[in-house]
């Protein structure tokens, strides 16, 4: 990872450009969370209003987690995509201290991850710290893949992963897979997510 600030227009991978842009990621998801929480509490859970709710939260946290570090990063060849996998895990470093500093202290869910490791907190962080870099290397690659044929705006970037989250999705719900929406919605954006950057891969090869 470079040291010095790249000009602006190309991939930038600086330590100022991956901190910063890691520290709004964590705030970001922060932010997600606390949506999440209130969606969870307040929104009534009548005709899956309350499970649709929480699953578009995710959806928008999906999409900032794995294309925006790439926007920050100006992704177009490696350097840009490795900054970009950076930020994703500065943000997951982040959104802990965030998570253990604010959100234990107030007891703002349950940990059910806690039970399943005899009580500990660290066997699930290096997953999260990895799913994060997951979704935002994925996100790289599939911005660096668009800015390749012509510069893309982030809603265009993040339109075939929704409608493909979506249809999967729906697909899931119609083969009658039990996992709530919200969870059903991370694992489809993931997965499809990582389908596009594959695609971006091959037609790049």
């Amino acid at each position: 990872m470079s040291t010095t600030a790249a000009p602006a227009g190309t991939d930038r991978s600086d330590f100022r450009t991956v901190t910063v842009g890691g520290a709004a990621l964590g705030g970001i998801t922060a932010g997600a969370v606390v949506l999440f929480l209130a969606a969870s509490r307040l929104v009534p859970d009548t005709g899956g209003l309350r499970g649709g709710v929480e699953a578009l939260i995710v959806l928008v946290a999906g999409v900032a987690a794995s294309l925006l570090p790439a926007q920050w990063s100006r992704a177009r060849q490696v350097e840009g995509i490795a900054g970009a996998a950076a930020m994703g895990l500065v943000g997951t470093i982040v959104f802990m201290a965030i998570d253990i500093v604010v959100f234990r202290p107030l007891k703002a869910y349950p940990w059910t991850w806690d039970a399943i490791g005899g009580g500990s907190t660290w066997w699930y962080l290096p997953v999260w710290w990895m799913l994060g870099t997951f979704l935002a290397w994925m996100g790289g690659i599939v911005t660096a893949r668009d800015a390749a044929r012509a510069e893309a705006t982030l809603a265009r970037r993040a339109l075939p992963v929704v409608v493909g989250t979506v249809l999967a999705v729906m697909i899931a719900r119609l083969a009658g897979v039990a996992w709530t929406l919200p969870v059903t919605t991370g694992l489809a954006f993931t997965t499809v997510l990582a389908l596009l950057a594959v695609v971006a891969l091959a037609r790049k090869g």
